[in-house]
């Protein structure tokens, strides 16, 4: 998979998982509603395997590595068998590790001076993060300016609701949307898999909805 493959339903499912063996149901809830897309944090000490069970059980799910903050991250989710990477920050040392392991990596910005290191070190998809708490769609469309030229596309992710998707993925520079409000915490934990399935078919009809104006 390229990444656009990755990101074509233009919704990524952020999640932490505390307990691995809540990691395929989970996927599996998301592609009964029309996701197959799904971040899995490291910040958990089972994220590695709940990877590794995703990919095992599940292959037309797409996986990537969440909160990937150092190299020896980025070298863990690689083994595991994530298909992509994720970073809240911008740092060389994870961008050039994901490079060395061909894993894509979606480092995290939020400056026009970030974009641009980003850009210089080859990456051309932006995690835009925390979005809400740094100016959110406004921000957004500034940055669009003097950076849409360049290819750039950004994943906003961080603090975004169901009742705010609509407005990101009106933004012509923004490819994808990471958020984890179809998968949180409680629903993982109390395994509502039907209530993960309807949040998740809801997010993907307001999807459907924006492609088609």
């Amino acid at each position: 998979m390229n990444v656009e493959s990755f990101l074509k339903h233009r919704l990524v499912c952020v999640a932490v998982i505390h307990k691995p063996e809540d990691a395929v149901p989970l996927t599996e809830a998301l592609l009964a509603g029309g996701l197959n897309c799904i971040e899995v944090t490291f910040r958990t000490a089972g994220a590695a395997e709940s990877i590794a069970r995703i990919r095992k059980a599940l292959p037309d799910a797409a996986v990537g590595a969440g909160t990937l903050l150092t190299p020896d991250n980025v070298k863990a989710a690689a083994d595991a068998g994530a298909q992509f990477g994720v970073s809240p920050g911008l740092r060389e040392s994870v961008v050039k590790a994901a490079q060395a392991h061909n894993l894509p990596i979606f480092p995290g910005v939020i400056t026009p001076t970030e974009v641009m290191e980003a850009l210089d070190l080859g990456c051309k998809h932006l995690k835009f993060f925390p979005s809400e708490t740094f100016g959110g769609v406004n921000a957004l469309k500034a940055l669009g300016g003097p950076f849409s030229h360049t290819g750039v596309k950004f994943i906003p992710t961080g603090g975004i609701t169901a009742a705010t998707l609509p407005n990101y993925l009106a933004v012509p520079h923004v490819a994808a949307v990471g958020g984890s409000w179809m998968a949180e915490h409680k629903l993982v934990a109390d395994k509502e898999w039907a209530k993960i399935t309807a949040l998740t078919a809801e997010a993907m009809k307001v999807i459907a909805q924006t492609q088609a104006k």
